[in-house]
C-alpha cells in the first residue's frame, strides 16, 4: 500500500512517470502510475494538490493505471489562498474552459476524449474510466463521447458558475450520453455535499432529468467534511465541496470514505470484472 505522505507539503509526485502527452496537436503533462486498466484523475481546482495525488495513489492500488493531466495550477503544490484564487482566475478565461454558462461543453474535452482513446489503446482491458472534480467534474460525462470510456464519475461538478441548474455538457451530447447509458447498460456515479456553495442540487436535478435512473447521485451531509483544509479550500471554497480530496476524512466509518470506496467498486466493476 502507499507510505503516508504529508498532504501539508507539496508533494513532489516522485512515484509518478511524467510523460509529455501531445493529442490533436495540444501537448501537457501526464503523471502516469500503476498497472492494469486505465483510469483518468483530473483535477480539482487549484491544481493536482497532494489530496488529489493521494486519491490518485488510491487508484493505482485499486489495480489500475492512473493517467492525472495536469489541466492547471503548480503540479504538487499545497493550495494557498492568494495562489490558488490566480490559477482560478485565469482558468475562468481560458479558451480551454467554459466558466460560464453556455450550451456547450468545454473544448478541452476533446483532448481528454483523444487522452482517453490512447490510455485504452496503452492499458488494453474492456475500456477506461475518469473521475472528474469541481472545475473538471462534468468532464467525465463529455468524455462518454468517446467509445473507451466506460466508467464516469462526477464529483461537485461547479461548471457553470454563474448557473446552478445549468450541465456544462451540450444538449445534443447529453442526450446521446443517454442513448449510450441505456445502450450498454451504463451509469454514472455523481457526488456533492448537501451544502456546497459551488454545486447545488439544481445542477444535480438537470443532470438527472438529462439521464434519468442511470445519473447515480449521492448527497453527503454537510457533516461529514473534513474541516481541516488547505487554505485555498477554508477561506476561497469555504463550504463542504470535495468529496474525495480536501474535505475526505481518512477515517474508517465515514461518509466520504465510503464514498471513495464506491468509487474504486465502481471502476473494479465495470473495468475488471467484465476482464474475468
Amino acid at each position: 500500500m502507499t507510505p503516508t505522505r504529508s498532504l501539508n507539503e507539496d508533494d513532489l509526485l516522485d512515484d509518478f512517470i511524467p510523460r509529455q502527452i501531445t493529442l490533436d496537436g495540444i501537448e501537457k503533462q501526464v503523471y502516469l502510475m500503476g498497472q492494469g486498466p486505465a483510469v483518468i484523475v483530473m483535477t480539482e481546482m487549484p491544481g493536482i494538490s497532494p489530496h488529489v495525488a493521494r486519491f490518485a495513489r488510491w487508484v493505482r492500488d485499486a489495480g489500475f493505471t492512473v493517467y492525472m493531466p495536469s489541466l492547471f495550477g503548480r503540479d504538487g503544490a499545497v493550495p494557498q489562498a492568494e495562489e490558488g484564487a490566480a490559477v482560478f482566475k485565469r482558468a475562468c478565461v481560458s479558451a480551454e474552459f467554459r466558466a460560464f454558462a453556455s450550451n456547450a461543453s468545454s473544448p478541452v474535452t476533446q483532448w481528454l476524449c483523444a487522452l482517453a482513446r490512447l490510455a485504452h489503446e496503452e492499458c488494453g482491458g474492456p475500456g477506461v474510466g475518469a473521475i472528474g472534480m469541481c472545475f473538471t467534474g462534468n468532464f467525465a460525462l463529455s468524455m462518454m463521447m468517446e467509445p473507451a470510456m466506460l466508467a464516469p464519475v462526477v464529483c461537485q461538478p461547479s461548471l457553470p458558475l454563474d448557473d446552478p441548474a445549468g450541465t456544462n455538457v451540450a444538449a445534443d451530447e447529453l442526450a446521446a450520453v443517454r442513448q449510450r447509458l441505456e445502450r450498454e447498460d451504463l451509469s454514472v456515479m455523481a457526488y456533492r455535499f448537501d451544502g456546497d456553495r459551488f454545486c447545488k442540487a439544481e445542477r444535480f436535478a438537470a443532470f438527472s432529468q438529462a439521464l434519468g435512473e442511470r445519473f447515480v447521485a449521492r448527497v453527503l451531509p454537510d457533516s461529514a467534511a473534513n474541516t481541516n483544509t488547505p487554505p485555498f479550500f477554508a477561506q476561497v471554497v469555504a463550504s463542504p465541496h470535495s468529496v474525495v480530496t480536501a474535505h475526505l476524512i481518512d477515517e474508517a466509518g465515514q461518509p466520504t470514505l465510503a464514498a471513495r470506496d464506491e468509487i474504486l467498486a465502481f471502476f473494479a466493476l465495470r473495468l475488471l470484472d467484465r476482464q474475468r
